[in-house]
């Protein structure tokens, strides 16, 4: 009779066994797969509240690079004096506040984009610099034609940068 209960315990705890390791597998499953939801409905909600944020700071740094384009930034910067290093340092000012005014922005934007945003306001300064230390350029105003000049010639480093924000920007949708 020992032996027969002893059966029938077992007979009532496998299929118990079997039934709690199925519930605990699908709870499990459940478990994740709400996870995973909570996740993904997470970074959707993440992404709609900082989408905007993230097209404001393009468009911002859109608005620095075309306020950067030499033929621009010499239209809007006039020369105090007649003397080419005050220009160029006033120009080169210029930029570097614009510049400065846009540095919170590169949280939001790619490391790459800002790589090239960087890189095309050291080239602008560059080409003022290299535009000031041409033997004919001995004015302001001589030192504006030069630039001018060489602009029409190639394109401003901005162009560049700017392609590539347009690019990430449609990379977005």
């Amino acid at each position: 009779m020992d032996s027969e209960r002893i059966i029938d315990l077992f007979m009532f705890a496998i299929p118990t066994l079997i039934t709690g390791l199925i519930a605990y597998y699908f709870f499990k499953e459940h478990t994740k797969n709400e996870d995973g939801r909570r996740r993904f409905l997470l970074h959707k909600d993440m992404q709609v509240n900082t989408m905007p944020i993230r097209l404001q700071a393009y468009e911002r740094m859109a608005l620095f690079l075309e306020r950067i384009t030499p033929s621009k930034l010499l239209i809007r910067t006039s020369p105090t004096s007649s003397n080419k290093e005050d220009y160029e340092s006033l120009l080169i000012a210029t930029i570097e506040q614009e510049f400065e005014h846009n540095l919170s922005q590169q949280i939001y934007i790619s490391d790459d984009c800002w790589s090239i945003i960087t890189a095309a306001k050291n080239a602008t300064i560059q080409l003022i610099r290299k535009a000031s230390l041409l033997e004919k350029t001995d004015t302001a105003n001589k030192l504006r034609e030069v630039i001018l000049t060489e602009m029409m010639e190639k394109r401003a480093p901005s162009d560049a940068a700017l392609s590539f924000i347009k690019q990430e920007v449609s990379d977005l949708w």
